[in-house]
């Protein structure tokens, strides 16, 4: 069967036929919006519908007439998707409004991923990519992310949507022809009509007809051309050539191609982003009087083209350089002034931006698009000036800016001006491909010419431009890129396919199936013909061979690929083909290898073309033998392989190989039919050829009825005879199996074939591939297989050294003896010895062997893309094993030796950068080196299991080292690759979108309907329930906070009472629970805080706010709406406020919400507005409502709905904390009539709306210290009263407000505000805090024109009681933490009695807070500081509130001294609060908890009147928030026991501001359920005095001294702190040892604590690392001392943190003490236990499937075992050695270990790859390297049992020492001196040959062996091989002649 194949090789077959229709067609019909046109037909229009909706559907389908076919249009592309590389199709097809987007392949059913319909016929719809990137330059485009969209083109806008769901609608300001996908964004190329192009010179310039949209929300931009001009220097200018049309876009490389209408000439472009100077060029700027400078009159670059070929001068061009776009308006409508366009309306010209510049009229394109041809610019070339041009664009309207262009196209290319007499025409169809070699080419098929044009283009070596070569005209109909296998099918005008790659053709392509054309050589229309037509008449011979390209084959059995399906779809009544005359009319939609084909009768095929290889082998060979030939060469080779690989009935997969070997050693010049190996070789495989005769049998397995149908056939006859036959040597084919030569006859090569001069350079690629795929272990057949090619090679080439190699790895497949054919000695010649060539093999095992036994070895030669795990290999060893850091990352390492062909270096080097190590995270030792390395190259799990287990042993150290203590901040794939599941857990959910989290409890909304909801049920019990395990804190805490349920009203009946009394009793004490009702909401929202995650679809539960009672013994309903007393007007609406603040604050900052979900939660009752404004307040908080469109803010603020307003304003300016954003500014600034220009009207805003806009204004520009703001906050501080009773009211709350938001401007900014030394802050803020004469300040807008207030009578005196609290804080906060003592004493509280009678009692609480906040680091956590705040003159003459009776006193006023002793002491307290908030300090909450304990007692003390029973109170709720403070978020229970007490106390002084002061102490104890807790930053400083302003509202409506709304900012406090462990195998969180160590401070040393998570950690600046503890869980280690950025991240994901059991051991939960955990039990006595493991013990060790099944199988002992026992003892003792040391992924290597030792002892060694991998893990233990690294952690684990080494050495040694001794010396001395051995002894003398390392034969004559008489001599002489000592005590005997042998 010689060369059979030659004869096969005429076709290629193509597989997978299939009938193809759009699946967008079909879906159409269904969609409803195709009803219409059916229901049409039936009707007239007007009947159709009455609905509005209907009418408005047929109004937009009126232009489709009824017969009309719709016009449809689809295209396809490769589908990628995330989950491995499955290939599918994707659709967009088109057809009327209507776009539809479908994926789908063969093996999936198609879908409809999405459809769209818009209002009017899609012109075109396609896929596009916008980058989102701030920074536009040419950089962000490779790295930057994308958006995937799909735009669709309508007449007048195009509509894009993202797949996230984005819509965007952009307008078009002209009518567009074409609209292009590039790498930027969209291409539009205007549509020009026919009178656009003025005959004469232009009246004015042309306008662009290119445009750019890099983004839907960008400006549509005209583009610009750089073209080099014949004349002077390139020049830059816009693209205005109407006759330009592009034809093609491609993104990678970025090129258009486009064609000249009228000179007919195809030309290519670069495209890419303008550069600053050209943007500056084509901006003309106007300079008066400037001269032009080097006038050369130039048009377009085409213009001259087109001049000069017509013989004009070029300055009559009629196309003009259109010099510039001057300006844009906002209003893009001017440009279709001129474009004159009817099809326009004006509602489509107005662009998406509003702008004052459309309310000027007179403003029209002709400024816009400035038409002077004369540009005075003397930065660029400017035209031949034209009379009429004398604007200068002076008059450009001021609001106009330019349009600045944004994309540039480069001339590249131009072809070549034909003189063929025929027109050229436009190319109908573009596609770059590139051949098999990687060369690419761009094609354009010309129709009319029926020509497909090639030019080559390559990058030049610099990368940055294209270089373009020659054209190549190929002959085609129709043509299309198959981009899989590299190659083009083309349609000729025969109707032949042909494959071609590049410009080489390859063959033609047969469709199974379909009739081929005729072979008559007409080049009509072929005619019909059927497949056994052309066989059966018996055609003339000439006729048939007339031209070989017509000579089709077509297979006589008629078979296909898969042919069970075609007999459903081609054979039965429909059958597409039966139509006779079918032929091929084009080809269209190439993905991947899949092409469709047009018939001439209307249907579509869509045919698959096969791949250049299936096998992975053969693809290896291939890819290195391309690698290595100069490129034509190997394009040939591969057209050569793929026609016969592919031809029809070609080979299955099993014998793809033996083809491939037979095709290569025939294009060496073999002749495979008589060597011996190939010629048996069976091309059908391993399937059996008896298959049931009727089943169509599927090509895969050939069949040998159609050779021999072939042969005996007379067209065979026929061909064979021909002369042809003889001039393409196709020697004759016989048809039975020939003779069997002689073995020992020898062949000569033919040198004449295409490969014969490579043979060498192929045979060194092929050896690197072999020594590649002997390191996956998954190769090991392909091994063998190349094995036999590679001998047959070398013998050939006369390589002994080759030969010995393979003899040594394979003993049973190498033979001594081979046949061998001669390569004369004159032909050697001529093949070529390329400079790579060595002549000792290259062997990574003996590479790798070197490096550990510390040798130098030469560098390793590679093959770069080709041998990537021998590089792996070479690298790792070298930096782990040699210590050679530099090994991975310099560029080329000198370890390893590239192989190049002479032409692609650079090629080479690009590859090369891939591995250069990017230095991204931390690493200290070499083994965390490695490992990142090896993870940042993508070496994954499962490439180190196909490692041979010794080369991958050093590897696994590696890992073994890093698993221990690895570092927080490794990425996901070195998590992976150590093993650690909790680590690369970790970062896995640290790379996800914020989203849902691991610990977020699913409980759905609807499960506690029964009970009223009380807001409280979303809290995560499993993690609370593990923080407070002992009792049931939480469920106390949750009925304290709930006002869901009626209250219980208890009030007994006197018998005075008359019944309506008595109601009125139950009444008025139901009023006096609601206060605290009412209170509730504030704590409540502090407890549920960021606790939940909304539902998209669904509103957020508000629970009702419930105010009625229930009074026992009946249960009677008690209500306050009555009637019986009087209720407050307005009570709840405060109330209700907090409630939806509440309500909001549940859900946490990470949830997915937009604007529509926001809008979606409005109310529908006003009632609930109050709640709907806490809500939006609440959003605005946890940062959501940056995502509220500004429409929908505008429409919420114009309703003035006060609350509304109020929760708006703070909540956008919570939102946008710090960022001084102008929006936001503008929006707070209307209701701020202090921020209006003085002429403004006035606006009427509500007192408290200006509240909240100034807090807002402080919120906004938090930190700024921005001047303008401070300056007018200041003087709101002491806003006069004005004439008309304006900011008469609640006069406090604004001054208040003024203060607090100037301190947060000049947050902590201290004495250094820059700018501000002449606005006197402090000393200003002194003078409002201790009053005197009011100052004007200068430069205020309108207080100084004001007559002052007709009611209230200040005078020019500042009112001390309004201005005093603002100004206190306000300088407490600029001065926060700077320790400033002269501001610090201006704050001390009096010390003499005459002074104090001047401050109120109340402010000297603010007083001392300041001061205290001031001097930061001089607050103590004891009582002697607190008490050390009281001046002395108050501590002397202070009562103590339990003597009975008063010291009576004149001139002492004991009220005064008293109230002032407890405001100072509550003050200092609060201060205590602040220092410590969060910290959990334990001496703080001693110290408060002791005051608490005291003021509770002065309440009840007798003389408690004297300071006021209300002064005491607000003391107490002072103290209990401090309290609260320190113990933020922990549920201490003294505290909780404190705020339950007060819970029950109703009556009397308790009013609602102290209810409220209460349970906010409690909200922050447990704020959000355990997981938050207070900061001590500067900004959560200044939100906690927003909030807990020592002053409490008197009843639920008072906002007088303090707005109540800013209770709610110490959100802005609060900060995540509980750290989380969550088992990684359970996914349940647990309970972990923690160790926390302190950075050291003045305070204290740096310490470490343990703490038992899930707990709050302390605040994250005070830590420098976290570490999870061991024993039970691996170690984890946190570092923050590089930065906190991490840590962070986990806390706000929930604080989940991954930890992960280790072996043997039980959680806390299971074992609290730690007794029953299985090492505890075995460890005691490890090595006579592990006889006694019983497998079944081993779930407690591990939970991985694998292991646990293999103790089951493997280990568990069954009846009558035998000798079985002893392997079941040896698996049972490594599998618990592997768990107990965590190390189960060495168990393969044990066992293989075992096994192979057990094969040689049975002389069962047929290839030694065990061997050496055995030698290698022998060789790393005894390395240098591994020896210090166990010196410098004595203490880590053994990673291989110590034991299990020297018994599998021993063994070795003992069963090759046997060889020797029963007569394998004989052999060796044989193999010495290089006599063939016996055939028996080959495979055992391999094993010792590769065991001791035994030199080969040839190196030893240079010892010169004869004459040693001593070992010593010997050891002297084999000094320089290299050999071990112990090898050579066994050849010593051999050596010196000595009979004995000497085994030691």
């Amino acid at each position: 069967m010689s060369n059979f194949y030659e004869e096969r090789a005429t076709m290629i077959a193509a597989g997978d036929l299939q009938e193809f229709v759009p699946f967008g067609r079909d879906h159409c019909k269904h969609h409803p919006n195709a009803l219409n046109l059916q229901l049409r037909q039936l009707q007239p229009a007007s009947e159709l519908w009455s609905s509005d909706g209907a009418a408005g559907l047929v109004g937009s389908l009126q232009e489709v007439t009824i017969h009309e076919k719709q016009k449809e249009s689809w295209q396809l592309r490769k589908g990628g998707s995330e989950i491995g590389d499955v290939d599918y199709d994707e659709e967009l097809y088109v057809a009327g409004n209507m776009v539809i987007w479908s994926k789908g392949s063969k093996s999936q059913a198609l879908a409809v991923y999405k459809a769209f319909t818009v209002d009017s016929p899609v012109q075109q719809a396609l896929w596009c990519d916008f980058i989102i990137s701030q920074d536009k330059s040419e950089k962000a485009y490779n790295s930057a992310e994308v958006e995937k969209c799909i735009c669709i083109l309508q007449s007048s806008c195009i509509n894009i949507h993202s797949i996230e769901g984005k819509d965007y609608i952009a307008s078009l300001p002209f009518q567009v022809a074409n609209v292009w996908a590039t790498k930027y964004g969209l291409l539009f190329e205007r549509s020009s009509s026919s009178h656009e192009v003025p005959p004469g010179p232009p009246s004015r310039e042309p306008l662009p007809t290119m445009f750019s949209m890099l983004h839907p929300l960008d400006e549509i931009t005209p583009l610009v051309c750089k073209s080099g001009s014949l004349f002077a220097s390139s020049r830059v200018q816009y693209v205005v050539d109407y006759a330009m049309k592009i034809v093609f876009l491609s993104t990678d490389p970025s090129i258009i191609m486009t064609y000249d209408t009228v000179q007919s000439m195809h030309s290519v472009w670069v495209l890419r982003r303008v550069k600053a100077e050209e943007e500056n060029a084509v901006l003309k700027f106007s300079e008066q009087g400037g001269t032009p400078q080097n006038v050369v009159p130039s048009g377009s670059l085409t213009a001259h083209l087109r001049s000069l070929s017509k013989g004009d001068s070029p300055v009559a061009s009629p196309f003009q350089n259109y010099s510039s776009i001057h300006s844009q308006s906002r209003s893009t409508s001017s440009l279709s002034l001129h474009s004159r366009s009817p099809s326009i309306s004006n509602m489509a010209a107005l662009s998406r931006a509003h702008s004052p510049a459309l309310g000027v009229h007179s403003f029209t394109g002709v400024q816009r698009f400035n038409l002077s041809s004369h540009s005075q610019s003397p930065r660029r070339h400017s035209m031949s000036p034209s009379p009429d041009s004398n604007s200068n664009g002076s008059f450009l309207a001021p609001e106009t800016e330019p349009i600045v262009p944004e994309l540039c196209i480069d001339h590249l290319w131009t072809e070549a001006i034909t003189n063929t007499r025929e027109k050229n025409s436009q190319a109908s169809k573009v596609f770059i491909t590139s051949d098999l070699c990687g060369q690419k080419f761009l094609c354009f098929l010309v129709e009319a010419q029926l020509q497909l044009r090639c030019v080559k283009f390559q990058e030049s070596n610099d990368k940055t431009q294209l270089i373009f070569g020659s054209i190549t005209n190929i002959q085609a109909k129709d043509a299309a890129p198959v981009e899989k296998i590299n190659t083009m099918l083309v349609l000729e005008s025969s109707g032949n396919l042909v494959l071609y790659t590049g410009v080489v053709r390859v063959g033609k392509v047969f469709i199974p199936g379909l009739p081929a054309p005729s072979l008559t050589m007409s080049n009509a229309m072929p005619r019909p013909s059927t497949p056994l037509d052309s066989i059966s008449t018996p055609t003339p011979l000439s006729k048939l061979l007339g031209s070989l390209d017509e000579v089709v084959m077509l297979s006589p059995v008629p078979e296909l690929r898969d042919s069970s399906k075609l007999h459903d779809s081609l054979y039965n009544e429909d059958c597409i083909f039966q139509q006779l005359g079918t032929y091929i009319h084009s080809i269209r939609d190439p993905v991947c290898n899949r092409v469709t084909l047009e018939l001439s009768n209307g249907s579509m095929v869509r045919i698959t073309l096969p791949e250049i290889a299936t096998s992975e082998l053969v693809q290896t060979c291939l890819q290195a033998v391309k690698f290595i030939l100069p490129k034509e060469i190997a394009v040939q080779m591969l057209v050569k392989w793929y026609s016969v690989h592919s031809a029809p009935g070609g080979p299955s997969y099993h014998s793809e190989w033996n083809l491939f070997v037979t095709c290569l050693l025939n294009m060496m010049g073999y002749n495979t039919d008589r060597l011996a190996w190939t010629r048996n070789f069976d091309f059908e495989g391993s399937l059996s050829p008896v298959i049931a005769p009727k089943k169509a049998r599927p090509s895969e397995t050939g069949s040998d009825e159609d050779w021999g149908y072939l042969l005996n056939s007379d067209y065979h006859q026929k061909v064979e005879s021909h002369l042809l036959n003889r001039s393409l040597c196709l020697s004759p084919l016989e048809g039975s199996q020939m003779k069997d030569e002689d073995l020992s006859q020898n062949f000569s090569l033919d040198s004449s074939t295409l490969l014969f001069s490579h043979i060498p350079a192929m045979f060194f690629v092929l050896h690197l591939v072999y020594e590649e795929l002997k390191l996956n272990t998954l190769m090991g057949e392909g091994v063998r297989s190349l094995v036999d090619l590679l001998v047959q090679l070398a013998r050939d080439l006369k390589l002994e050294p080759y030969l010995d190699h393979y003899y040594r790895d394979y003993p049973t497949l190498v033979r001594t003896a081979g046949q061998v054919c001669t390569i004369d000695q004159g032909q050697t010649g001529f093949m070529h010895h390329p400079s790579f060539f060595t002549s000792e093999p290259p062997s990574i095992y003996q590479w790798v062997s070197s490096c550990l036994n510390g040798e130098g070895m030469p560098s390793y030669p590679y093959l770069p893309g080709i041998c990537e795990r021998s590089r792996l290999v070479v690298l790792s060893i070298a930096l782990y094993i040699l210590g050679d850091e530099s090994s991975i990352s310099d560029e080329s390492s000198h370890y390893l030796s590239r192989i190049t062909p002479a032409l692609q270096k650079s090629q080479a080097e690009q590859e090369e950068s891939r591995f250069s190590f990017r230095h991204s995270t931390s690493v200290s030792s070499l083994a965390e080196r490695l490992v990142v390395w090896m993870a940042d190259v993508g070496f994954t799990l499962r490439d180190l299991e196909t490692l041979p287990f010794g080369i991958a042993l050093p590897i696994r150290d590696a890992i073994y080292h890093c698993r221990e203590q690895p570092a927080a901040d490794w990425p996901e794939a070195v998590c992976l690759l150590i093993g650690r599941q909790d680590l690369s857990k970790q970062a896995c959910e640290g790379n996800l979108p914020k989203g849902k989290s691991v610990l977020s409890s699913d409980v759905p909304s609807g499960t506690e309907t029964e009970e009223e909801d009380d807001g409280m049920n979303d809290m995560n019990q499993e993690v609370m329930s593990l923080i407070w395990s002992e009792d049931l804190r939480v469920q106390d805490v949750r009925r304290l906070l709930q006002s869901a349920h009626p209250v219980r009203v208890n009030v007994v009946q006197y018998p005075e009472l008359s019944d309506h009394e008595f109601i009125e009793e139950k009444e008025n004490r139901l009023l006096q629970l609601c206060q605290r009702t009412m209170a509730l909401p504030v704590g409540r929202g502090m407890f549920t805080l960021f606790s939940y995650h909304p539902v998209p679809t669904e509103p957020l539960p508000i629970p009702k706010l419930n105010l009625t009672g229930r009074a026992p013994p009946r249960n009677t309903t008690v209500d306050l709406n009555s009637g019986n007393i009087d209720v407050p007007p307005n009570m709840t609406s405060w109330a209700s406020f907090h409630n939806g603040v509440a309500a909001g604050l549940k859900i946490a900052p990470a949830s997915q919400i937009d604007s529509a979900w926001i809008v979606y939660n409005k109310p529908k009752h006003a009632e609930l507005a109050n709640e709907y404004a806490g809500f939006l307040m609440a959003l605005g908080l946890n940062g959501h409502l940056t995502k509220l469109a500004t429409l929908n803010i505008h429409d919420y603020l114009t309703k003035g709905h006060e609350m509304t307003s109020i929760g708006l304003l703070l909540g956008v300016s919570a939102a946008k904390l710090g960022t001084m954003d102008m929006s936001i500014t503008r929006l707070l600034s209307i209701h701020i009539p202090a921020l209006l220009p003085p002429t403004s009207t006035e606006l009427d805003v509500p007192h408290n709306v200006q509240v909240a806009a100034v807090v807002g204004i402080g919120l906004v520009y938090q930190g700024t210290a921005h001047r303008h703001t401070a300056e007018v906050l200041l003087a709101e501080i002491g806003r006069a009263p004005g004439p008309e009773m304006e900011y008469c009211t609640d006069r406090e709350s604004y001054s208040l407000a003024a203060g607090l938001a100037l301190g947060m401007v000049c947050l902590g900014h201290g004495s250094n505000l820059i700018g501000m030394s002449d606005l006197n802050v402090p000393e200003q803020l002194y003078q409002y805090m201790v009053g005197g004469h009011r100052r004007f300040q200068t430069g205020m807008h309108r207080e100084k024109h004001k007559s002052p207030s007709y009611q209230i009578k200040e005078g020019d005196t500042i009112n001390v009681d309004v201005t005093c609290p603002g100004a206190t804080l306000a300088l407490a906060m600029i001065y926060l933490k700077t320790n400033n003592r002269s501001i610090a004493d201006w704050l001390r509280a009096p010390d003499t009695m005459y002074l104090l009678d001047f401050v109120k009692p109340e402010f000297l609480l603010l007083r001392t807070l300041a001061r205290c906040l001031i001097l930061w680091d001089d607050i103590l956590p004891n009582s002697k500081w607190v008490d050390s705040n009281v001046p002395q003159i108050i501590r002397e003459n202070s009562i103590s509130l339990s003597e009975i009776e008063l010291p009576c006193s004149e001139d002492l006023n004991l009220e005064t001294l008293s109230q002032a002793h407890v405001y100072i002491i509550a003050g200092a307290c609060l201060s205590l609060g602040f220092r410590f908030a969060g910290s959990e300090n334990l001496s703080a909450f001693t110290c408060l908890h002791k005051f608490a304990k005291d003021f509770m007692s002065y309440l009840s003390a007798p003389n408690a009147s004297v300071t006021g029973p209300y002064n005491l109170e607000t003391c107490l709720s002072v103290v209990l928030l401090s309290l609260a403070m320190v113990m933020a978020g922990s549920g201490n229970l003294k505290v909780l026991q404190l705020c339950r007490f007060l819970h029950m106390k109703t009556g009397g002084e308790m009013n609602y501001g102290f209810h409220l002061a209460h349970h906010m102490a409690l909200g922050i104890l447990f704020l959000g359920g355990g997981r938050y807790s207070l900061s001590t930053s500067n900004s959560s400083i200044a939100a906690l005095l927003c909030a807990l302003y020592p002053h409490f509202p008197a009843h639920s409506t008072d906002n007088r001294y303090h707005l109540q709304a800013l209770r709610h900012l110490y959100v802005l406090a609060a900060d995540p702190r509980l750290l989380v462990p969550v088992d990684v195998d359970t996914n349940t969180p647990c309970y972990a040892l923690l160790e926390v160590t302190y950075k050291g401070t003045q305070w204290y040393e740096q310490t470490k604590e343990e703490l038992m998570a899930p707990t709050l950690l302390p605040e994250l600046h005070l830590l420098t690392q976290i570490k999870v503890k061991g024993p039970r869980y691996w170690e984890l280690l946190i570092d923050l001392s590089k930065g906190a950025q991490h840590l962070k991240s986990i806390l706000s994901k929930d604080g989940v943190l991954y930890v992960k059991l280790r072996a043997g051991q039980l959680s806390y939960k299971e074992d609290p003490m730690g007794w029953q955990s299985l090492l505890a039990q075995t460890v005691a006595n490890r090595n006579s236990e592990a006889r006694a493991f019983k497998p079944e013990m081993i779930s407690a060790f591990t939970s991985d499937p694998a292991l646990l099944s293999f103790a089951e199988y493997f280990c568990k002992p069954t009846v009558n075992m035998g000798q079985k026992q002893e392997i079941l003892d040896l698996f049972s003792s490594v599998l618990y050695e592997c768990v107990t040391q965590e190390t189960p992924e060495m168990l393969p290597a044990y066992i293989a270990m075992d096994q192979a030792v057990r094969r040689l002892g049975r002389r069962e060694m047929s290839e030694t790859s065990e061997l050496w991998q055995i030698k290698l893990m022998l060789e790393f233990f005894n390395s240098r390297s591994h020896q210090e690294r166990l010196q410098n952690h004595p203490k880590r684990g053994l990673f291989m049992n110590s034991e299990f080494l020297p018994v599998v050495k021993c063994s070795i040694d003992n069963t090759l020492d046997q060889w020797l001794q029963a007569g394998g010396d004989v052999c060796v001395q044989a193999y010495l001196s290089g006599q063939p051995c016996t055939e028996s002894q080959l495979s055992a003398l391999a094993c010792f040959l590769v065991y001791h390392s035994v030199p080969a034969p040839w190196h030893l004559p240079h010892v010169g062996l004869e004459g040693s008489t001593s070992f010593a001599e010997l050891l002297f002489k084999f000094k320089q091989l290299k050999m071990p000592v112990r090898a050579l005590l066994r050849l010593a005997p051999l050596l010196l002649g000595n009979p004995q042998p000497m085994v030691m």
